[in-house]
This record gives structure tokens, C-alpha cells and sequence, in this order.
């Protein structure tokens, strides 16, 4: 890598990126009509949700989907306090992207800071000693040394703002250089799949609540790979086919998503609760089976829901505020 006035990033344009490339913006130019119509706030919270357990999941966070929603609606949640943390940070990051420039260095150490709060001792800035990449004990790749790291930055961004190249192709190699240049004690992965994301949805709107992210975490075997061999090869090529695909594929799995599904998702984890019990359960009962402990949040995301859908009814059906009232499925 050279310094800030001639950062110019390795890849070479292959006919497997060109094509990639163009059967992608084709799918965007196909979906992007459906998509705008989709754009609930209900639909992009789904999306977002998927995007920010994937990237946290990347790199080894455990929360499962369900202990995820829970952190988000401020319940209490078993989970390991720093993966909490980490989920915490990861949602506030993404929910903040309609505030940041893409092409903006201050913007993007503002992300890391807030990614990273609570995490490392100096969020917000750039590393100050050596950095590496370890596979178990072995260590596979050694960024270049923290004097060099501002000036690096700084001329990726300079090449960005500069760039003529395709958007998914620009959005790519950022990610990927990023990642080179590992500028932070610690979040580096995931502010390269934010800025990723920043940038496209800069590009189209669709991007920024598709969940890319939860592509690369069903192959992040795939994922570190190619990243590898990139640093191998000294270009970017292996790494920028990968992603443009993965975006891709995002786009044609996130046409099957339904507005309702994460209503859904909650109500069957209460159906779940009614069928295993041996008779109708109370609020308590089943907030117990489901490990909740607002009872308002509760009866808003998940009760009411499923009753709604005609799904589970009363036991006390003329008198609904019955202190003895309890809940069991309906017949269908």
C-alpha cells in the first residue's frame, strides 16, 4: 500500500466481476420498484435486525434471533453482558446511517465509536500499536503499522470520492481495503459491512436495510477465504467477486420477506408455549415459558398478536380483565 496522495487499491476487472456486476444491477433495476413498495418500517426493522445479528455473529457473538429482539425491546436478556453490548452497539450504529456521509473520515470514526462503546477503551479512534490477524494461534496477516494508518484512511477516502468504478465495485474494494488497513483495536469487520452498506444504500435506497450481512454469516467460511487469499494474491479480486454475489444474492432473498413476518415469529413462540403446556396458561405462565419480563411489551408484541389472528382465545371470555384469566389455543 502506498500513502494518502497515491492510494490507488489492487483488483483487476475480470469477466466474472463484469458479469456479476451486471446481473446484479440488473436485479436491482428489477426489484428496486418492488422493494420501495416494501419499504415498511415493519419490513426494514427485519431487515435491519437480520443485518446487525449477522455481522455481530460474524465474529463469533452467540445471540440467537430471539435474544436479539429481546435486547432490542429493552428486556432482560441471560445472555452474556458483552455480546449484549455488542448487539446494543451494532442496532445503534446501523439505526444512525441516515445521519453519515459515506465519503467522511470523521463520519466514520463516529461509527466506530459508537459500535465500539463500552468495548475498548478508546473508541473512536485509530489504533496506536501493531495489529494482526490470528487463526487460532497462527498469525495469518500483519496490518500495516499504526503511523501509516491516518494516512492510509485518509487516501482510501480520497479514492473513493475520486472513483469512476461501479458502486457494488467501489463499495466492495472499501470493505475489503478497510479490512487491509485494519484501522482499530477492535470492530474493523464490522464497520466494514456498515460502511459497505452506507455506501450502496447511497447509491439506491433498497441497500440500507438489506441484510448482506446475513449472506456473508451463511458463508463466512467462504468469507475469510477469500479475504485471505485477497491478502495473499495483493489483490482484492477474489474478495470484491464474493461480495457483489452475496449482494445478490441478499436482493433475491429479501423479495420473499413478508411485512408480517416478525409479528409472526412471536406469535408462534407463544403458540409454542400453549400446545407444550397441559392446560391454558395465564399471562405470567406464559411470559415464564417465553423468559419475558415486561408485561406491556408483552401483551402488545406477542399476546395480542396471536389473538388477533384468532389463533388463541380467553378462558374468560365476557369478562377480559378477570384476575383469573388464562389462555389456550382455538381449535384451528
Amino acid at each position: 500500500m502506498t500513502e494518502q496522495a497515491t492510494y490507488k487499491p489492487a483488483f483487476n476487472i475480470t469477466s466474472q466481476l463484469l458479469n456479476l456486476v451486471a446481473e446484479t444491477a440488473e436485479d436491482v433495476g428489477r426489484y428496486s420498484s418492488l422493494s420501495e413498495e416494501k419499504l415498511t418500517p415493519s419490513v426494514n426493522r427485519i431487515r435491519r435486525l437480520r443485518a446487525v445479528r449477522s455481522s455481530v455473529a460474524i465474529e463469533g457473538n452467540t445471540l440467537t434471533m430471539d435474544q436479539v429482539l429481546e435486547v432490542i425491546r429493552g428486556e432482560e436478556s441471560a445472555a452474556s453482558p458483552l455480546e449484549v453490548e455488542e448487539v446494543k452497539n451494532a442496532f445503534a450504529a446501523y439505526e444512525a446511517m441516515d445521519s453519515w456521509d459515506y465519503s467522511s473520515q470523521e463520519d466514520l470514526l463516529a461509527a466506530q465509536r459508537l459500535m465500539t462503546s463500552g468495548l475498548m477503551e478508546k473508541p473512536g479512534r485509530f489504533r496506536s500499536s501493531g495489529a494482526g490477524v490470528y487463526n487460532g494461534d497462527e498469525l495469518v496477516y500483519t496490518a500495516p503499522s499504526a503511523e501509516k494508518v491516518p494516512g492510509l484512511v485518509a487516501g482510501l477516502f480520497n479514492w473513493l470520492s475520486a472513483t469512476p468504478d461501479h458502486p457494488l465495485v467501489a463499495a466492495s474494494v472499501f470493505h475489503y481495503e478497510l479490512e487491509f488497513i485494519h484501522p482499530f483495536e477492535d470492530g474493523n469487520g464490522r464497520m466494514g459491512r456498515l460502511w459497505q452498506t452506507l455506501i450502496l444504500g447511497a447509491w439506491k435506497p433498497l441497500f440500507a436495510c438489506l441484510p448482506v450481512e446475513a449472506v456473508i454469516f451463511d458463508n463466512r467460511s467462504t468469507y475469510y477465504r477469500v479475504l485471505g487469499e485477497s491478502d495473499r494474491l495483493g489483490h482484492s479480486t477474489p474478495f470484491l467477486e464474493f461480495m457483489i454475489w452475496a449482494v445478490g444474492e441478499a436482493l433475491r432473498n429479501n423479495q420473499k420477506i413478508d411485512p408480517d413476518d416478525m409479528v409472526m415469529e412471536q406469535v408462534g413462540r407463544v403458540l409454542k408455549v400453549l400446545s407444550q403446556a397441559d392446560g391454558p396458561l395465564t399471562a405470567l405462565e406464559i411470559m415464564a415459558g417465553l423468559h419475558l419480563t415486561h408485561l406491556h411489551g408483552f401483551r402488545t408484541n406477542f399476546l395480542n398478536p396471536a389473538m388477533e389472528r384468532g389463533l388463541i382465545e380467553r378462558t374468560e371470555t365476557k369478562s377480559p380483565t378477570n384476575p383469573n384469566q388464562k389462555y389456550r389455543l382455538k381449535e384451528k
